[in-house]
């Protein structure tokens, strides 16, 4: 039976996860090689200030110095920095967090490439006949690099990077999406399990006609391991309240805990998606991750893509707030860092910010700096009074909010 909401009988949430947009190098951000690292600053810095209105009368300007982005006299949100506790610094780990799931054990990396065993694992399970690669990579680089041996071989290209991800890349006329994703469910459920379960399979398509003109197409998808135990999503599903995920978080989660599952394939459908769910429903919660900023910009080192990507959501966040009903909550955060002016091409372990608001709700309110992603979840579960919320992670700042 679903359960009333705290603030509205029909209130809805929108959490939108800005991908990859970190605001500042957390304390052990060393011990990741990410110091330094502090992407919507730095992203500014290097272009010259960034326009980003809307953002700055929520109170983004006032969690940080972004150039371009000043602090509002009078802030219409409550604004402030979340920490991440878990051990990681991926998309999974990062909205698992979120979502009121803290990991403690961190995934399992492979900067010098995947063990030999685990290779003949997946050549025996998939079919396929040999790979290539088998490194920590670019993946813009590396279909530049061995996209032509690929062609002629058939072979997929297996790498990795700094997170814990087995990604294997094909063009879509030598291996179609469709065997792609039968490779990845294959690797994701057969291959790397164990001590070998990494956070994410991801399959990697690509088009060109030679080495130097290879682009990868919107047709990736991310398959990820099942969460240990319950996350926000689950405990809203138990309680009947509607969930919306657009964007991969159908991929993040496995699958668990959505009701309806939307999968994108820019920032703009993302947010054209959002509108129209928000538009469709006054009850339950809608999580959107737009994932350009980090996997067009951050992971390529173009800050001015990011800058511009920034401010295009800047230009569309109105629509997006014009759909808000009175005791709505709209949250607005990140899963983790990418800064694309530092020479790692890898996400940063850094704080994200968290802006809030309500129409009805309190303005101008500093949040402070937060002890986990978790509270966002937390915060989430306390505006629909679930039964089981004290089974998640974080601290609640509804009160501070509403």
């Amino acid at each position: 039976m679903a359960l009333t909401p705290s603030y509205g009988n029909k209130g809805k949430v929108l959490f939108i996860v800005l991908d990859g947009v970190g605001i500042g190098e957390l304390p052990d951000a060393d011990l990741y090689g990410d110091a330094g690292s502090n992407t919507i600053v730095n992203v500014a810095a290097a272009v010259g200030g960034l326009k980003l209105p809307t953002l700055q009368s929520l109170g983004l300007g006032n969690i940080s110095d972004i150039e371009g982005v000043t602090a509002a006299l009078e802030p219409k949100g409550c604004f402030g920095r979340l920490a991440e506790l878990s051990r990681g610094k991926d998309s999974t780990t990062g909205h698992w967090e979120l979502c009121g799931l803290v990991t403690t054990k961190p995934f399992p990396t492979y900067p010098n490439g995947f063990p030999s065993s685990l290779i003949e694992t997946f050549l025996q399970h998939t079919g396929c006949k040999g790979i290539l690669g088998n490194k920590a990579a670019s993946g813009t680089t590396i279909i530049q690099e061995l996209g032509d041996e690929h062609r002629r071989t058939g072979y997929p290209i297996v790498y990795t990077s700094a997170d814990s991800v087995f990604q294997i890349a094909a063009h879509e006329q030598v291996i179609p999406p469709a065997r792609l994703y039968e490779i990845c469910q294959k690797t994701r459920n057969e291959v790397c399990v164990g001590e070998h379960a990494v956070g994410r399979v991801i399959a990697r398509p690509f088009v060109g006609k030679k080495s130097g003109e290879y682009k990868r197409t919107p047709n990736r998808r991310d398959f990820t391991l099942e969460p240990p135990s319950l996350t926000l999503l689950d405990l809203l599903m138990e309680n009947e309240i509607p969930t919306v995920g657009i964007g991969k978080i159908d991929d993040l989660f496995a699958g668990r805990g959505l009701m309806v599952k939307i999968h994108t394939k820019s920032n703009q459908e993302g947010i054209d998606r959002t509108v129209e769910e928000s538009r469709s429903r006054r009850f339950g919660l809608i999580m959107t991750n737009l994932v350009d900023f980090d996997m067009l910009y951050g992971h390529r080192n173009d800050p001015r893509g990011f800058a511009e990507a920034l401010e295009h959501f800047d230009t569309q966040l109105d629509r997006i707030i014009q759909t808000l009903n009175g005791d709505d909550l709209l949250l607005i955060t990140s899963d983790h860092g990418n800064d694309p002016t530092t020479p790692s091409t890898d996400h940063s372990r850094e704080y994200v910010p968290i802006l809030a608001y309500s129409k009805s709700g309190k303005a101008g309110v500093n949040l402070g700096v937060r002890n986990s992603f978790a509270d966002a979840g937390k915060t989430v579960g306390e505006y629909f009074r679930l039964n089981s919320e004290e089974s998640l992670s974080g601290e609640s700042f509804l009160t501070m909010v509403f």
